[in-house]
C-alpha cells in the first residue's frame, strides 16, 4: 500500500479524551497504519494532502447501529445507508443486534445463534466504502445455556445485543445470561428506557443496574427516555460506558453529558446513532449529535469528538478511534461549512453547525472526497504526487 502525508493541519484531535488535541500538524501513514504524528513531517511519500489549516479527526465510530445483511435495512426499505454514512464520517459501526430481519423468529435460540453467526460472518465479506461493520449481535432468548455462548463465541461472535429485546426480559435470567457472556469476553448492551419495537420490554434503573451491562445503550432513549433520576441512579452506581444517541430525547442528552461532567467522568460517554429505526436513516447523525453536544453542554467541542471516537474503540476493545503510532489510519478532514461565521469546525461544532467534511480515509485510503452529505467544507485539501481524492458527487 502506498504512504502518504497529511500536513498543514490546523489542528489534529487525537481521540484520546485525557489529551483531545495533538501536538503536531502532521500525520504519516504508511500500509494504513499510522507512523508518526508530529510537526511539518518531510519524509519521502508517495503522496501528500495538504488539507490547508482544517481539523483532522479520528474516524467517527456509531456504537449502535442495526443492520441486517449488505447495505440495506428493511426497517427504512433503504439502500446505501451505511455508504451514506461514511459520507457522515462514521467509519466504525457497532451493531445492537440484527432485530429488524423481516420475519426474525422470536424466542428461538438457535435462530437467534444462527443469525449472529451469519451476521458476523456476511460483514466481514462487505465494506461499503471501506466502513468496518461489527455486526452479529447475539440476542438473548430463552433457554440459552453456557454451550450456546461457546458456540457462537466459537464462531467469531463477540457481541450481544440489547438485553431486552428477546424473549429474555427478566432481569434475573437476563443477569445471569449476562455474567456467562462476560465471562467469555463479550461485550454486552442493554435497551434502557421504553419499548421501541413490539416485544420489546421497559428497562428502568433497577433492571439495568441489576443486570450490570458493558455499555448502558441510549440511557437518553430509544426512543422513550427513562426518568432524569433513573439516569443519575444509573450512572453513579454502575461503572458502565454511557450511550447517548441520536434518535432519542434530546433533553435527556443534555443532563446525561451535564451529570457525566460533573462527575468528570466523560470518559464514560460514548455516541450512537440508533438507526435505521423509526426515526429513519440518518447519515449524519454522530456529527450531528457532537454538534449538539458542544453547543448545548459545557464539554468542549474536542472531547465530544473523542467521545465519538476514542471513548467507543476503548470500550469494544478496538484500536481504531485514536490518532497515533500504531493505530489504523482512519481519519477525516472537517472544516467550518461554507458560509458559517465560525472560523474552523471546531468553532462550527460550539455553535451547533454541521462542519463539512472535506475528506474521509479509511485504512490509509482516501474513500470520500468532498462528502455528498455535508455542506461543502469552506477550505479544499490540495493533493500532491499520487495522492486522490475522490470527486464529489453532488
Amino acid at each position: 500500500m502506498p504512504s502518504y502525508i497529511i500536513k498543514n493541519a490546523g489542528k489534529i484531535i487525537t481521540g484520546d479524551i485525557n489529551k483531545p488535541v495533538a501536538d503536531g500538524d502532521s500525520i504519516y501513514v504508511r500500509d494504513g497504519v499510522i507512523e508518526e504524528v508530529g510537526w511539518n513531517i518531510s519524509r519521502p511519500a508517495d503522496g501528500v494532502f495538504d488539507v490547508n489549516n482544517m481539523t483532522v479527526i479520528p474516524g467517527l465510530f456509531d456504537s449502535h447501529v442495526h443492520p441486517v445483511f449488505g447495505d440495506f435495512t428493511p426497517r427504512q426499505n433503504t439502500l446505501g445507508f451505511i455508504e451514506s454514512s461514511v459520507h457522515g464520517g462514521v467509519t466504525t459501526f457497532i451493531s445492537a443486534g440484527e432485530v429488524h430481519l423481516p420475519g426474525r423468529p422470536r424466542g428461538d435460540k438457535e435462530a437467534s445463534k444462527a443469525l449472529a453467526i451469519i451476521a458476523h460472518k456476511s460483514f466481514k465479506n462487505i465494506r461499503p466504502l471501506g466502513a468496518k461493520i461489527h455486526a452479529g449481535a447475539l440476542l438473548l432468548e430463552k433457554g440459552m445455556t453456557e454451550a450456546d455462548f461457546e458456540e457462537v463465541v466459537g464462531a467469531g461472535v463477540w457481541l450481544v445485543g440489547e438485553v431486552g429485546l428477546g424473549s429474555v426480559q427478566d432481569p434475573d435470567e437476563a443477569a445471569t445470561m449476562v455474567r456467562i457472556a462476560q465471562k467469555l469476553g463479550m461485550k454486552v448492551v442493554i435497551h434502557t428506557g421504553g419499548a421501541s419495537i413490539p416485544g420489546s420490554t421497559i428497562n428502568n434503573a433497577d433492571v439495568v443496574l441489576k443486570v450490570k451491562p458493558d455499555v448502558v445503550s441510549h440511557i437518553n432513549g430509544g426512543p422513550t427516555s427513562p426518568s432524569i433520576q433513573d439516569i443519575r441512579k444509573i450512572i453513579e452506581n454502575l461503572n458502565s460506558a454511557i450511550e447517548v444517541v441520536q434518535c432519542g430525547n434530546f433533553r435527556s442528552m443534555i443532563e446525561t453529558v451535564r451529570i457525566l461532567r460533573q462527575r468528570n467522568e466523560l470518559h464514560r460517554l460514548i455516541v450512537g446513532n440508533d438507526a435505521p429505526s423509526g426515526t429513519g436513516v440518518i447519515p449524519l447523525g454522530i456529527i450531528r449529535t457532537i454538534s449538539f453536544i458542544a453547543s448545548n453542554t459545557e464539554v468542549e467541542a474536542e472531547k465530544a469528538v473523542c467521545a465519538s471516537t476514542g471513548n467507543t474503540g476503548r470500550v469494544f476493545g478496538l484500536r481504531e478511534g485514536v490518532i497515533e503510532r500504531g493505530r489504523p489510519a482512519d481519519l477525516v478532514v472537517i472544516d467550518a461549512p461554507y458560509g458559517s461565521t465560525a472560523k474552523n469546525a471546531l468553532e462550527a461544532f460550539s455553535i451547533g453547525d454541521i462542519p463539512g467534511i472535506a475528506m474521509v480515509m479509511v485504512d490509509g485510503l482516501a474513500r470520500v472526497g468532498r462528502s455528498r452529505m455535508t455542506p461543502p467544507p469552506t477550505r479544499q485539501i490540495k493533493v500532491e504526487g499520487s495522492a486522490r481524492l475522490p470527486e464529489a458527487v453532488h
